[in-house]
């Protein structure tokens, strides 16, 4: 049977047994004081007042607000009410106190049975233990002590055995269920509390005065039990409000800083969770059911819905100043959400041009800085300006209404043109933009122009006239990511206008119309092909150390190169075109000459410097491109190894005569690594099919060591490398702290800003004679690994 089921069935058993006690005891209290009213009356209905306080007055055990146990101490009555009724009279007074007080409280008849039941049956354990203690001599006080911490025993086991049968397991976030600091201190308030009253009622209350009844002294130490419970209900009262207050202030800051309509239903669950103090709050469609308090919200117009707040049954009842505050939430929220959709509103309209519906120039803009920055190194973009030939004659003539309809459709025809992720703007009078995106050449760029040419020309009918629009067309095409953007729109702008010059020349064809403008892409290859031919790359290098001996061991070579004219080239653009202008194998040869040379120098500064790592792609590694080459390398500095680090990607579909070429190489003392294992592309079969020497683990892998899945990869992947004899460096290592968890997992190796940003030469070599190997500098070293004591130097196996 399901765990619900289960629930389910527990739950109509247990009602029905405690109903039948509760109405067993009850009847059996009402016949008893009706016995001899006017000595039991007074006792009995203090007693109900004294166990109502009581029981509001419940005392939590466990370390975590509504996720742990609560206990009442109703129990603190009966040893004021034992000289004046029977016992079972006084389990049915204790059970009657709590039903009357948690129906009216809560108003939930399964809630008020359960309570009442279970410290009647508490109860009856309490006078069995006081008995018991009693047949072996045990003094009253001592036996009414441990008979009460009994009763808060079994109670509590009671109620920890139902929250684990019925109630879905709730995140602690480790900490105890049953808090022992609290536990042992409730017993011994409770016992000392016990021992008091029983003390008191056998020897009179410490009040002025003598010759007091058993009954004035029973309802004078029951008064005094109401009133200690109430100032706590006070108390605890106060305590909540001030909670609310400052979970409303929390709550309604998160609601504030939420910039997205869409995100303010998790922040309005976040926000009145903290105000309310609750284990469960959700948005769903209907009100809440029994137990729950909901309040309607609404977001979007037509679908209201309803924020529900949940928690134990047993974990005290909602208030009213609890709904009331999710209803301060609610509107908060609502409030923010039409703030939010009317700033979105204004800022859409801002954005939009009127006419034609498209964005504006600030718009484009926008959207062309986001999409340069946005995209990947071998995405190519273009931007087409386009302009409307006879606009000015076509406003002149047939009026600015007629114009105006001609750019409306127009307008139309561009968006339907080009494809979903392009982009089409306004920028002016007659002049539009469109930003073509996800491009791979040029080519591709001129197609799509002449398409929209095609799509423009069509004849368009303005009431009795028609007009065939004309329009000229710069392209300006781009394969690298910009650093100045602007520049793109001034060339295709200017492209433009040498149509328009074309034009007043007396060119009428259609491949008049367009002019692809030659901005960067001839310059970038030339630029590329200069850098390559004249030797003009640089290198940056990145540590490696061992997270056993705290020492740099190693150094990552990363290409670098700033042209004097374009500006920063990043790595991948420069490796892509490098390919497309048939000298990547020539790029790479100049990359492991300096790297080795660099390397040598740093072993002079420092020995402990054993290896350089260059990467290169698997195809690369055949005799005739790089193979016999990196022999001869390595042969010439026998005291470096050279790393040949191979790509994920690279290494998917590695032939056979790679790996046959990747272990001759090994065989001649050169180190093959895995680079990037961890990232998209990977896959296990590259651990088993390529053959290697170190597996570098890509920072997506443990950009969260908090969580257990990336901790047992990490372990298990250390683990397997043990077993095929490969070392495992983890690169994006970024502070001190993730150090401390990989050494933890036995992690002997990485890399990343936490022991230092690539470096060119220079600073690496002035870094090398400061610190030597240390794998920290003293400004930010970590504790964990300044500590460690160098003992040896650590060699890839």
């Amino acid at each position: 049977m399901s765990r619900s089921g289960v629930s389910g069935v527990l739950q109509r058993v247990s009602f029905g047994v405690l109903t039948a006690v509760a109405l067993a005891f009850i009847t059996g209290a009402i016949v008893a004081v009706l016995a001899d009213p006017s000595t039991r009356i007074a006792a009995a209905v203090s007693g109900i007042l004294c166990v109502a306080a009581l029981e509001l007055a419940w005392i939590r055990v466990g370390s975590v607000r509504h996720r742990t146990p609560v206990v009442s101490l109703p129990i603190l009555a009966v040893p004021a009410l034992v000289p004046v009724l029977p016992g079972q009279a006084i389990i049915g007074v204790v059970m009657f106190g709590i039903l009357v007080v948690l129906l009216l409280k809560s108003r939930r008849i399964k809630l008020a049975v359960y309570s009442s039941g279970l410290a009647g049956v508490g109860c009856m354990v309490y006078f069995l233990i006081d008995w018991l203690l009693g047949q072996f001599g045990a003094a009253a006080l001592p036996a009414a002590a441990v008979a009460s911490a009994g009763y808060v025993l079994f109670v509590l086991a009671l109620e920890v055995l139902r929250m684990h049968l019925l109630n879905t397991p709730a995140d602690r976030g480790g900490r105890l269920f049953v808090s022992p600091l609290r536990l042992a201190a409730l017993l011994g308030t409770v016992a000392a509390l016990t021992m008091f009253s029983v003390h008191w009622v056998s020897v009179g209350l410490p009040t002025p005065g003598e010759g007091r009844t058993s009954i004035q002294t029973a309802v004078g130490t029951l008064l005094g039990s109401f009133t200690v419970a109430t100032i706590v209900i006070v108390v605890r009262s106060a305590w909540n409000m001030r909670r609310r207050l400052n979970g409303i202030v929390v709550g309604s800051s998160i609601l504030s800083h939420t910039r997205s309509v869409d995100s303010l239903a998790d922040a309005l669950c976040q926000a009145a969770a903290a105000a309310v103090g609750v284990q469960s709050i959700a948005l769903q469609p209907g009100p809440a059911e029994a137990g729950a308090i909901g309040v309607p919200v609404t977001f979007t117009p037509g679908e209201p819905q309803f924020l529900v707040a949940r928690r134990d049954a047993m974990d005290g009842a909602f208030s009213g100043v609890d709904r009331h505050t999710l209803q301060a939430l609610a509107a908060t929220a609502e409030l923010a959400g039409k703030a939010r959709q009317n700033v979105a509103g204004l800022t859409a309209k801002a954005n939009t041009d009127p006419l034609t519906g498209l964005p504006n120039y600030g718009a484009f803009q926008e959207a062309l800085n986001t999409i340069n920055s946005t995209r990947s190194d071998t995405e190519a973009i273009a931007v087409l300006f386009m302009d409307l030939d006879g606009f000015k004659r076509l406003n002149d003539t047939c009026g600015h209404q007629v114009g105006d309809e001609v750019l409306r459709v127009l307008g139309q025809r561009l968006r339907q043109a080009v494809r979903p992720h392009d982009v089409v703007a306004r920028v002016g009078g007659d002049e539009f933009v469109i930003i073509l995106t996800r491009l791979a050449t040029l080519d591709e760029a001129t197609a799509i122009a002449q398409t929209i040419l095609r799509a423009s020309a069509a004849p368009l009918v303005v009431g009795t006239d028609t007009f065939t629009p004309s329009l000229s067309i710069g392209v300006a095409f781009s394969a690298v990511i910009e650093t100045d953007i602007a520049s793109l729109v001034r060339d295709a702008d200017h492209s433009m206008l040498m149509v328009k010059k074309r034009r007043r020349r007396g060119s009428t064809d259609g491949v008049a119309s367009i002019n692809v403008s030659g901005h960067r892409s001839s310059r970038f290859n030339a630029a590329v092909a200069r850098a390559i031919d004249e030797n003009q790359l640089q290198l940056a290098y990145q540590p490696i150390v061992s997270l056993v001996t705290g020492r740099i061991w190693a150094f990552e070579a990363l290409l670098r190169y700033v042209d004097p004219e374009l500006g920063a080239i990043s790595p991948p653009s420069l490796v892509e075109k490098a390919k497309s202008l048939g000298r990547f194998d020539k790029l790479t040869r100049q990359v492991a000459e300096k790297a080795m040379a660099a390397a040598a120098e740093f072993r002079l500064v420092e020995p402990g410097i054993i290896c350089i790592t260059v990467n290169v792609e698997a195809g690369q590694l055949a005799p005739e491109r790089l193979g016999a080459f990196a022999e001869n390398l390595n042969s010439r500095y026998p005291e470096i190894l050279l790393c040949l680090e191979l790509n994920e990607r690279s290494a998917a579909r590695v032939s056979a005569q790679i790996r046959e070429q990747a272990d001759r190489l090994r065989e001649v003392g050169i180190l093959i690594a895995l680079d990037d294992y961890g990232s998209e592309d990977s896959s296990v079969d590259s651990l088993v099919r390529v053959p290697m020497d170190i597996l570098k683990i890509d920072r997506s892998l443990v950009d969260d060591l908090a969580d257990v899945r990336q901790r047992e990869v990490l372990t298990a992947l250390q683990s397997f490398g043990d077993k095929l004899e490969y070392s495992m460096i983890v690169e994006g290592v970024e502070n001190e702290h993730m150090a401390g968890q990989l050494a933890q997992l036995g992690i002997r190796s990485a890399q990343g800003f936490h022991f230092g940003v690539p470096k060119g030469f220079t600073e690496t070599v002035d870094r090398l004679d400061e610190f030597g190997a240390q794998a920290v500098l003293p400004t930010s070293a970590s504790p964990a690994l300044a500590s460690i004591t160098p003992h040896a130097t650590v060699t890839p196996s």
